[in-house]
């Protein structure tokens, strides 16, 4: 017997999730049992929970094919601008519900699910992993902002074979585990083998009459495969196409005829490597030959296919020659961080040495055509070739980035005579330590617009990091704060509070997240108030139980969440959160009688597998909740999770029922963070300095309604000059002395007294990113927090309501009218049961739309 509806979702039954219509009911279940018999060729007396998810995602799928024809056909029709989105991580999650969101068929599949009592299929989906965190989870927010708004746009990456690695907590320890998430199969995907590519490597460069020629090259084979990105409600489907490394067919006779037949084909498996990984992310930049290979494997083959795309436009069918003059008016390429860089000299190469333009020519057509995302300040974290492995990699490459750099330091010498020091700053090849290849620079000089994430983020690479080339072009710098997808980030993982918001403003906020603002209309109302704090409430308990489920904890669903979930790494400062926790653990230990509001303090995120300290931190962690949990005197006042594998999913749970946020990175380090946003639209209050884009969260809501502590950008340099004066303060501490003692002597590892010594030397002898800096005001604010946390519902309505700056949808029409030079649209494409002359029509409206 299924459990009776709740009252949201009895509510959804009428949302903005999609209209239960029973034909659209019987469509689905018809499309399922289909799909189930002749795609799955099962029964519903052998199906498992996982074929009744490829059933359904199949049907699904049915109703995105022809929307996604239409969307090419009629991007050929009206030859627009295309915008390509190159990076090499998309971290799209699970793709079934935020689909059925888009298509509006959500509620119609949740009843035909319901009807046929396969309620669980919606779980069984493999989290697509192809990113480390931020940058990747970034990428597939842009996607859908793109398709929903209407552009032409397509994402470029590779088709990992394994993703981000699975972490598994095993007496306390990170161990990582390989993420086959391709095992069962991919319904989302469509493999092209038509459009399979070759790209070169290694060889040597010829010189001949006609210029240089790249000769003896290896040659690897990139297969596409096409993923559809649907916009919500608009009939636009675009296309993320991955690439997967293929080794070619034409095996060396020589070996073939002295028997070494079985060699060569294992050899294979040497060219697919290239697409079999995705490398970890630790902010640490290691120089591999294989990292270097997936990186020019992704911008060769997507060059090539942009370029096939420009020649065979419906534009260039109707002239008689191909001209290039043209391309940056019809193609603008998105450099997503560093990782795609060498794409520049790549286009140059096929503008150069195949199309056989002049190189002025072809630099402008490049520059025209570039533009780079810068998303980290860190020195460490900026990726440098070394020049020896180019040379043998890409040896073509090299030369070409040589003669860029050489024109450009010409430049440079010319406005700044005499000026040696600049030169050094400003080239792209790099002498200390051994020549090495500085890819920021390269971007920068080979891109028209470059832009950090937020603005304190903008600011601190114009006027600190690469100061230097933002005073040789200051108009080249701009501005994008980073957003998030409200599809997946509010109407997929938090219904309830989505349809109480839709009753409040109605639905339009969906695609124009502005509208929150009359949110601010609310905030008295009494009703609305008690309606929030029972959504809160809901998804706390339903997470409560998944917790209690999953890691045997009892925990207390009135307690506050509070929440700190992201990569592990130092200046992310879980430490600081961690020595907070053991503070709070001394303080109801002295006096178990003094009051103290409960707190479930939860932590995740995945360390690196060779960052030392990071796996260390996850260790001290895990080691304290240890303690905590099984300590009776705390009762339920203090509880402490670590949630394993922390990923897309498990962010749609844990986010709509946290109550506090931590955004506690040093100041000047995070570029921009969007869980912060995430979690702000969801209604939690943040605890966090003023780093990255929590700096506008407080601009939007108003300091008063976050908690700010912390020093500030400028406060973190001068204090590098007084460092040694303010560790003599950190011996006056008697909390931090409290927390020092407990790690040394033991008290959290007693089988391995000395196990935590690398974090308590780190502390107290080189703490970069000043944990014991901040600590005092850290603890104060979380006071603050507690004090306020019976009483912070109003805060929470003005935090939701300041919220729509941050939708992703900005973000991507920033970009588009101020680096892209297309426009957004809210036209709706014809759906694919309306004739083909619809199209036109369409076309003709958009193109007299945009002469208007």
């Amino acid at each position: 017997m299924a459990a009776p509806l709740s009252d949201h979702e009895k509510r959804k039954q009428i949302s903005i999730r999609g209209i239960v219509g029973v034909e659209n009911v019987s469509e689905i279940k018809k499309g399922f049992n289909r799909h189930l018999h002749f795609t799955l060729v099962k029964d519903r007396n052998i199906a498992t929970h996982r074929d009744y998810y490829f059933a359904l995602a199949h049907t699904v799928r049915d109703h995105l094919v022809g929307r996604w024809i239409r969307t090419q056909q009629f991007y050929y029709e009206t030859d627009p601008k295309r915008v390509y989105y190159l990076s090499l991580e998309f971290y799209m999650g699970r793709t079934l519900q935020n689909t059925m969101i888009n298509l509006g068929l959500q509620n119609a599949c949740d009843e035909a699910i319901y009807q046929v009592r396969r309620l669980k299929v919606l779980k069984v989906e493999e989290d697509a992993g192809l990113g480390n965190g931020g940058l990747g989870r970034l990428a597939a927010c842009f996607l859908d902002s793109m398709a929903t708004l209407g552009l032409a746009a397509y994402g470029y990456g590779i088709r990992y074979e394994y993703g981000i690695f699975n972490q598994r907590i095993k007496e306390g320890w990170q161990v990582e585990e390989a993420d086959d998430w391709l095992r069962h199969g991919n319904p989302w995907e469509k493999a092209r083998p038509e459009y399979m590519l070759p790209v070169h490597f290694y060889g040597r460069v010829e010189e001949t009459k006609k210029g240089p020629k790249w000769v003896d090259t290896q040659v690897v084979l990139a297969m596409p495969y096409d993923t559809p990105v649907p916009g919500y409600m608009n009939n636009t489907v675009n296309t993320m196409r991955l690439w997967s490394a293929r080794a070619p067919n034409d095996f060396n006779l020589q070996d073939f005829n002295v028997g070494d037949y079985i060699q060569a084909v294992l050899d294979r498996n040497l060219a697919e490597n290239i697409s079999r990984v995705l490398y970890p992310n630790d902010h640490f930049f290691v120089g591999k030959e294989l990292r270097l290979k997936q990186e020019y494997f992704v911008v060769a083959a997507t060059l090539q296919d942009i370029i096939r795309r420009f020649k065979t436009s419906k534009r260039e069918h109707t002239s008689s020659t191909i001209s290039f003059d043209t391309f940056p008016d019809k193609v603008a390429i998105q450099l997503n961080d560093t990782h795609p860089a060498l794409a520049i000299p790549e286009l140059m190469r096929i503008l150069v040495d195949i199309e056989k333009l002049h190189w002025d020519k072809a630099w402008n057509i490049t520059k025209r055509t570039f533009a780079y995302t810068n998303h980290t300040v860190l020195p460490e974290a900026l990726e440098r070739w070394p020049i020896q492995l180019l040379e043998t990699l890409l040896p073509r490459h090299l030369q070409i980035i040589y003669e860029i750099n050489q024109k450009h330091l010409d430049r440079i010498a010319a406005l700044f005579p005499k000026d040696l020091d600049r030169l050094r700053r400003t080239s792209l090849i790099e002498e200390d330590g051994g020549k090495r290849i500085n890819m920021a620079h390269l971007c920068i000089v080979g891109s028209h617009a470059v832009n950090g994430v937020a603005q304190i983020h903008s600011n601190i690479i114009k006027t600190d990091v690469f100061k230097d080339f933002s005073e040789l072009e200051p108009d080249k710098f701009q501005n994008k704060t980073n957003g998030i997808t409200p599809r997946r980030w509010l109407l997929l993982c938090n219904p309830g509070l989505a349809e109480l918001i839709a009753e409040a403003i109605g639905e339009e906020y969906v695609k124009d997240l502005s509208q929150l603002k009359k949110l601010n209309d609310f905030v008295d109302d009494d009703t609305f108030i008690r309606d929030i704090s029972k959504v809160k409430q809901d998804n706390k308990e339903k997470f409560a139980q998944y917790l209690e489920k999953v890691y045997k904890v009892k925990i207390n669903p009135s307690s506050m969440f509070d929440v700190h979930v992201k990569r592990i790494h130092e200046y992310k400062r879980q430490l600081l959160n961690c020595l907070h926790i053991i503070s709070m653990y001394n303080r109801i230990k002295k006096d178990p009688t003094a009051p103290f509001v409960p707190r479930t303090v939860i932590i995740g995120g995945k360390a690196a597998p060779g960052y030392h300290m990071a796996k260390m931190i996850i260790k001290l962690i895990t080691s304290v909740a240890e303690v905590v949990n099984n300590d009776p005197v705390l009762d339920d006042k203090l509880k402490v999770i670590f949630l394993e594998n922390y990923r897309v999913s498990l962010a749609e749970k844990v986010i709509p029922a946290t109550d506090l946020s931590e955004q506690i990175s040093l100041a000047g380090t995070e570029a921009s963070g969007t869980g912060n946003m995430k979690f702000m639209l969801n209604g939690a209050l943040t605890i966090g300095t003023m780093d990255g884009a929590n700096v506008e969260m407080a601009e939007e809501a108003g300091e008063d309604n976050l908690f700010i502590f912390g020093m500030r950008v400028e406060d973190v340099k001068l204090y590098s000059f007084s460092q040694s004066l303010g560790n003599l303060q950190i011996y006056k501490n008697l909390s931090i002395l409290q927390c020092k003692s407990k790690l040394r002597c033991g008290f959290f590892s007693p089988q391995q007294p000395a196990l935590f010594k690398d974090i308590t030397e780190m502390l107290f002898k080189h703490d970069r990113f000043k944990v014991f800096a901040d600590y005092e005001d850290y603890v104060c604010c979380q006071e603050r927090v507690s004090r306020l946390y019976q009483e912070w519902t109003k805060k929470v309505i003005k935090n939701i309501a300041a919220s729509g700056k941050f939708s992703s949808d900005r973000t991507i029409t920033e970009y588009a009218t101020e680096i892209w030079g297309v426009e957004p649209t809210d036209l709706k494409i014809p759906s694919p049961n309306e004739p083909r002359e619809a199209i036109e029509e369409t076309a003709r409206a958009l193109k007299k739309a945009s002469i208007l």
